[in-house]
């Protein structure tokens, strides 16, 4: 078996670009182990940081500017996309949303070192029609932040390692074995915590069906229906300005601070746009922590209603 020092010299930069290429393109892969071992093994000077920086850059711009594209032309339908595929998007959406309006392009120079707003941030960018120069510009210096700090922690460590030459040489026989487990480990860990949070839903989710079942009945009953709220950022509202039956949008945020709208005597019924409905999941698990019990997130949000085949409303704000 070739040892890390090896391959890395011969193949490194290849390979650190394609791995950049496809987690900046959206699959959970993450790149932070191999930018740490290129940076420790540049200590014994056979490849330099110097030239693994242009390249994770170059496929950082590549991936970012065609998500940037993407999230200008197609905007949420792009973020669906993203909720289907990832294991952190769909629980940073909302989040960005509201980071990138509140703090525009600058949001670029961190979002790197945040897992699920790495991807987002490209596509809600686009969105929200910043300037593509300005974008780039902005997107740049975080990946120079990025890759520089990921890279210079492993030149750190190497320089250390190099103190000691028989510990050096295991890292060069197994530093393979030692990426390929720290990549495996990390993707466990964050398919372990999406399936937690996916367990705590189980029995809270409510079908489209069931939720029409529940609005047919109190009106033919003379009852209150069921009181729905759109979570939607408004940049996808006006994308898609429509709601489910007498549904109010109120962001997240909002909701908690105006618990006092919410009422005690019926059920509540949250919806976002990500067909995996994390952002209402969530709301509604804190609002059973505030002792809020009859909440329940819809099933599919609002493509999953529409897909259904029920009826809409336009979009009222409050």
């Amino acid at each position: 078996m070739h040892s890390v020092l090896s391959l890395l010299t011969h193949h490194t930069y290849a390979l650190i670009f394609g791995w950049v290429l496809i987690e900046q393109g959206g699959l959970p892969i993450p790149s932070i182990p191999l930018m740490i071992a290129v940076g420790t093994m540049s200590a014994a000077h056979k490849l330099h940081v110097a030239y693994a920086i242009p390249v994770i850059l170059f496929a950082c711009l590549l991936a970012d500017s065609a998500w940037y594209l993407l999230g200008r032309h197609f905007g949420s339908r792009v973020l669906d996309v993203l909720c289907r595929f990832s294991l952190e998007a769909a629980t940073c959406v909302e989040r960005t949303h509201g980071t990138v309006s509140r703090r525009g392009a600058f949001t670029l120079l961190f979002a790197k070192f945040v897992p699920g707003l790495s991807t987002v941030a490209a596509p809600i960018a686009g969105q929200v029609k910043i300037d593509y120069l300005t974008f780039v510009l902005y997107d740049m210096a975080g990946s120079l932040l990025w890759a520089g700090a990921w890279l210079f922690a492993g030149r750190f460590f190497g320089d250390l390692a190099r103190r000691s030459s028989d510990f050096f040489a295991v890292l060069g026989h197994f530093g393979i074995a030692l990426v390929l487990l720290t990549v495996l480990t990390l993707v466990i860990f964050r398919l372990v915590k999406r399936s937690r949070f996916l367990a705590q839903l189980e029995g809270l989710r409510l079908e489209p069906e069931q939720l029409w079942a529940m609005i047919t009945d109190a009106e033919s009953a003379g009852h209150d229906r069921p009181f729905i709220i759109d979570l939607r950022h408004p940049l996808d509202v006006l994308t898609d300005p429509l709601v489910l039956p007498g549904a109010l949008r109120i962001g997240p945020d909002e909701l908690k601070q105006r618990r006092q709208i919410i009422p005690t005597d019926r059920d509540i019924v949250l919806y976002c746009t990500c067909p995996s409905e994390e952002t209402s999941a969530k709301v509604a698990l804190e609002l059973h922590r505030m002792g809020i019990r009859r909440v329940r997130p819809l099933r599919g949000g609002l493509q999953g209603w529409k897909d259904a085949g029920y009826p809409v409303d336009d979009a009222v704000f409050i």
